[in-house]
């Protein structure tokens, strides 16, 4: 019997994808021939991409690895631009992912010489213009046109892939000039899909971004002009839908939501709690492990807030629409609920990591510049304008559970509280603070210029306000020595104080908040002297600040806005004392008994006629230039974040 010339192979013991093995043959560096055949690269995309492979496959490949094989990469990139642009499936689709890897990987590397090595991997020196252009033709064209809904949404996943990996570099410059702005809006007019609409928004904001104080960029000149209404409001649905789902993140750590009045709830109040029913108990994550995963957030999808911040400066239409869409039958909350929710979330753990102080300011300028626009501000403050939004209660202390609606204001002004009582550090982040002081002085300032009577918890606002002057003064040393920020928050935290002591009248509801302030200044006597003596040289610069208007009274410029707190204290302490030498008062006296002596001393307090309280500098972007770029750095490291893992 003749021998068979067929020879049995011993079976492997593991089957490769063949994919895989087209991204070894690709990357190995042995025969150039193989990726210039056309057969090749019509199998390597009609072939699903296997992403986590691709990208630990370029991945284990050094910078300079990366230089030697840039026959390879060019191939690759030429021919995944020219799967795009033919548009057929499904050869168009795994090249758009083949893409999003490609350039998520390459784009970031650190190269000798950054921009020339990036573009000699990609598109090759000589080539890069028409190469490039072509590219970016091939992209709008899909986020324009695309034939499906994930074709159109893997296109702006590859923009969002140069944009965010070449920040650094000249390439994101292409999309500059193959405007990507109408295909951009387009998308968001055709599909309304708020994760579409939100990654749409994301790149806008990248792109809006891109060298903005060197250069005109083009993109804020769109966003000036823009007057769609109804693709705002998809896009004021898509960030509030974002916000929330953010939100419920911080949610899912930690369920804070306020408990009503039970039977259990009872019996422990009276202390009878051992009669209470007893009911399984929830495992509860660790502290340790509930700290670091608290510190992961906000997630990267936040980043839309870089897109917001631009639009809310350059367009009114979009300030108008966010403040004012309803919800729609689908959600549960307005946008502007849902804005306000996260930023509670957000402050609230703000001292955890710098990205979520970062996203806390660029959310405290946002509302800034909503409420420096007097018409918004307006229907902010309007008490028919009520709405409801879930605040954070995930650290005591806690500020009251209001369930019913109320007016914005009303939930501003417990936001900024929270800001103040949960992130007091030795090591105090002044910026944050001189944002959270500064907007609520401006609240009371157009309280007060508008007589707006607003009912609201004041009491724990002057409580605040007064635990944060003690606070500032225990731990002076921290702050006194070389901190050229300091004067800036002095400023507005005194003129918010001394304007509600001289002209409170004009927005508090009643007498008795009105006399609680005088109350709590009482018992912040010695820590208003002492705070005067530490911050003296502080204070007087706060005054002098060059290019702002002082504060002064009727005599003349002041710079002791701090000596009317101290009159005022030392003027109802004194009447205080007085009774308590008559005898009609012992040493503990009650705060009824004080608060009654606060109302007959109202006769012989004379306060100083001042002028200025209510005054303060209109946002200009300039003065906000270096935030704002490191804002832009953390949006783009986020990106990178949230491509990874989709």
């Amino acid at each position: 019997m003749e021998v068979s010339p067929l020879t049995q192979q011993e079976r492997p013991s593991s089957f490769q994808p063949k994919i895989d093995q087209l991204y070894d043959e690709l990357f190995r560096q042995e025969d150039e021939d193989t990726v210039d055949s056309d057969g090749f690269w019509r199998e390597f995309f009609l072939l699903r991409p296997d992403k986590p492979r691709l990208q630990q496959r370029l991945q284990s490949l050094h910078p300079d690895d990366l230089l030697q094989l840039q026959h390879e990469t060019q191939q690759l990139f030429c021919r995944a631009v020219q799967q795009v642009k033919v548009g057929k499936g499904p050869m168009d689709e795994n090249a758009l992912d083949t893409l999003t890897v490609f350039l998520g990987v390459i784009l970031p590397n650190r190269y000798t010489n950054q921009s020339a090595d990036v573009i000699a991997v990609i598109a090759g020196l000589d080539e890069v213009d028409a190469v490039f252009l072509e590219f970016a033709m091939a992209i709008e064209g899909v986020i324009r046109n695309g034939r499906t809904v994930d074709i159109r949404q893997k296109a702006i996943e590859v923009a969002l892939s140069v944009t965010s990996g070449a920040y650094q570099t000249g390439l994101v410059s292409y999309f500059t000039h193959r405007d990507l702005f109408p295909a951009l809006m387009k998308c968001i007019n055709d599909l309304g899909n708020p994760q579409v609409v939100s990654k749409a928004f994301l790149l806008l904001g990248l792109l809006a971004n891109y060298n903005k104080f060197e250069l005109r960029n083009p993109y804020q000149l769109r966003l000036e002009d823009f007057v769609n209404e109804s693709i705002v409001q998809r896009i004021v649905r898509a960030l509030g839908t974002s916000m929330a789902t953010s939100r419920d993140r911080y949610v899912a750590l930690q369920e804070d939501i306020a408990e009503g009045w039970t039977f259990t709830n009872t019996l422990n109040y009276i202390g009878l709690g051992a009669l209470a029913p007893s009911r399984p108990s929830t495992p509860t994550p660790k502290a340790d492990d509930k700290k670091e995963d608290f510190g992961e957030l906000p997630e990267p999808s936040v980043a839309v807030l870089l897109g917001t911040y631009d639009f809310t400066i350059a367009n009114k239409i979009f300030c108008f629409n966010l403040i004012s869409s309803t919800a729609e039958p689908t959600t549960a909350e307005p946008p502007f609920s849902a804005f306000l929710s996260f930023t509670s979330y957000l402050l609230h753990h703000a001292y955890r990591s710098s990205r979520a102080t970062m996203y806390g300011l660029l959310n405290l300028l946002i509302l800034r510049i909503v409420i420096e626009d007097l018409v918004l501000c307006k229907s902010l403050c309007d008490s028919e304008a009520t709405i409801s939004v879930r605040l954070c209660r995930q650290r005591q202390p806690f500020l009251p559970a209001t369930p019913k609606p109320r007016p914005p204001v009303a939930h501003l002004l417990d936001i900024l509280i929270d800001t103040i009582n949960h992130n007091l550090r030795r090591n105090l982040d002044l910026q944050l603070y001189i944002s959270t002081i500064g907007l609520m002085h401006r609240l009371l300032s157009y309280l007060t210029f508008t007589r707006t009577r607003l009912s609201y918890h004041w009491s724990l606002l002057w409580q605040a306000l007064l635990s944060f002057l003690r606070f500032l003064t225990t731990y002076a040393s921290n702050f006194t020595i070389e901190n050229p920020e300091l004067p800036h928050l002095l400023k507005p935290f005194l003129a918010t104080l001394v304007l509600a002591v001289i002209m409170g009248e004009s927005f508090l509801p009643d007498p008795a908040a009105y006399d609680d302030l005088f109350y709590k200044l009482v018992e912040a006597g010695d820590f208003l002297s002492r705070f005067k003596t530490t911050f003296a040289v502080q204070i007087t610069q706060a005054h002098e600040m060059v290019g702002k208007q002082p504060i002064s009274t009727i005599n003349g410029p002041t710079t002791a806005l701090i000596d009317v707190l101290i009159q005022v204290s030392a003027h109802y302490y004194d009447l205080v004392q007085a009774e308590r030498d008559r005898g009609r008062l012992g040493n503990n006296p009650s705060p009824r008994e004080v608060s009654k002596i606060i109302r007959q001393g109202y006769d012989t307090l004379s306060l100083p006629t001042i002028e200025g309280l209510d005054r303060w500098d209109r946002f200009r972007e300039a003065e906000e230039r270096g935030m704002l770029k490191r804002a832009a750095r953390v949006a783009v490291e986020d990106t990178k974040r949230l491509l990874r893992g989709t």
